[in-house]
């Protein structure tokens, strides 16, 4: 029941709670997306890799997502590392690193 508990808060927190019912055929692109992220926190993982987290979501459930993964870092101690060509991420970051052709080109501390 635990299981099923955390999977309800995951799905509210990106809110995907009324569309637990339905299947993969069913869903957006962007739901689908917000699912996969669901699924990928479930489990409480302490580092979260996303690439993209926000590539198939319109501005605000791109928004949102991005305030849920910095909340994860913030409130619950959590590592974060998003790589994406969107901006925004930008305001939470609290290390920027810049790539071109596979070598960093520049660096920066933020105080988000």
């Amino acid at each position: 029941m635990r299981r099923r508990a955390r999977a309800l808060e995951q799905m509210e927190g990106l809110g995907l709670r009324e569309l637990g019912d339905r299947y993969p055929a069913q869903l957006s692109g962007g739901e689908m997306q917000r699912t996969a992220i669901a699924r990928a926190l479930i489990n409480n993982p302490s580092i979260i890799l996303a690439d993209e987290p926000t590539g198939n979501l319109d501005s605000r459930n791109g928004e949102t997502v991005i305030t849920l993964l910095a909340d994860l870092n913030r409130k619950q101690g959590r590592t974060v590392i998003v790589a994406t060509h969107s901006t925004l991420a930008d305001p939470y970051a609290t290390l920027q690193i810049t790539l071109r052709d596979g070598m960093i080109v520049q660096r920066i501390s933020c105080n988000a």
